[in-house]
């Protein structure tokens, strides 16, 4: 059973693209003392090594990003309310009415908009731009919302964080859920040499899993992920893109990666063999940090494993444990399929070459 009262910190601890501090932090205490190298780097990825059992003929790099789709200050204005653009993919009807974190303080605010009662029965027809919406924060003027609030300060969803029946309901699911996977298998016995990074700016164009990769120079990857899981009533067919409840998620293809085929299929007879479920993302739409991390350098061998999430980019996100757990088993075996295979091929190699 992996950690879910760590989930709760990871998922609760605020960290958009450009302020994953927060979310840093709680991950380096939980590491410290289990790697054999940890480094920050420039852009402040995660970069970790732990020595396994035996040395890995090539180097495997295990990914996942730290920050969430939030917002930022742009403008305090005379009446004190805020002005802010998204970071990330935010659809504007998940903002409305939304309460909201803001900066250091973690001021509680609202996303302000016109009371139903006013308005026009075209406006009532579609959301207003994100950029449209205002933040409530109880201030009365400029100077009193400046006591608490900066122009680009971060602004994260206020959401609660349940865990009952066997599910998670939570903002930041996205991709927390992958930085739980990843601390686990840190702190675990690992069978062979093994890298890792949690790293940040997914959410705004894999800025960070570019850096790292280039850092570290893998051979081969896997992204840990969580992705949208569209298992809802009028939805159907490969529109659902996967199932919450299915287990692991092995993608194929993606929006901007087409994923090693050979990885995939040992995922998935791995987890065939072992009675763990998963399942394959049934729709080409999205991506992830294997988008960049896949044609790094001279090119790495990648594959994506992630958790189906319902509601993703928005303030309550649903998990299931099950399939969180399923994730890191199929990683974790996918990981020493990976490395033992290179092994034996290395070893079969010298051997012809004697």
């Amino acid at each position: 059973m992996l950690d879910y009262e760590l989930l709760e910190k990871l998922c609760r601890a605020d960290g958009i693209a450009g302020r994953e501090d927060e979310v840093r932090e709680l991950i380096l205490c939980e590491i410290g003392g289990h790697a054999d190298s940890i480094t920050i780097d420039n852009l402040g990825n995660i970069l970790v090594f732990k020595k396994g059992a035996r040395p890995a003929p090539k180097k495997l790099l295990i990914s996942a990003h730290m920050d969430e789709v939030g917002f930022i200050v742009t403008y305090i204005n005379d009446d004190g309310t805020l002005q802010f653009a998204p970071v990330g993919g935010i659809n504007s009807s998940a903002v409305y009415s939304r309460r909201v974190r803001i900066g250091e303080h973690k001021i509680r605010g609202v996303v302000n908009t016109k009371p139903v009662h006013l308005t026009t029965g075209e406006e009532r027809k579609e959301y207003p731009d994100i950029t449209d919406y205002r933040i409530d924060i109880g201030a009365d003027s400029r100077e009193e919302a400046e006591a608490y609030i900066q122009v680009g300060d971060m602004i994260t969803f206020d959401s609660i964080y349940e865990d009952r029946h066997g599910r998670i309901i939570s903002k930041a699911l996205d991709d927390r859920v992958g930085c739980l996977v990843l601390i686990e298998l840190i702190k675990s016995e690992l069978p062979f040499d093994m890298y890792f990074s949690f790293v940040v700016q997914e959410e705004i164009g894999l800025r960070g899993a570019k850096a790292a990769a280039f850092t570290i120079a893998p051979d081969s990857a896997i992204v840990v992920e969580g992705t949208t899981a569209s298992d809802l009533p009028g939805i159907e067919g490969a529109d659902r893109v996967c199932l919450m409840g299915g287990g692991a998620v092995v993608s194929l293809i993606d929006g901007s990666t087409i994923y090693d085929r050979d990885y995939y299929r040992t995922a998935m007879d791995y987890a065939a063999a072992n009675g763990i479920k998963a399942q394959t993302k049934s729709k080409v739409a999205g991506g992830n940090d294997a988008g960049t991390i896949h044609v790094s350098r001279g090119g790495v061998r990648t594959a994506a494993v992630s958790v189906p999430c319902r509601y993703i980019h928005s303030a309550s996100s649903i998990a299931s444990k099950e399939d969180i757990e399923a994730v890191y088993q199929v990683v974790r075996g996918l990981a020493e399929a990976i490395l033992g295979k290179e092994q034996d091929t290395a070893v079969h190699v010298q051997g012809t070459q004697s």
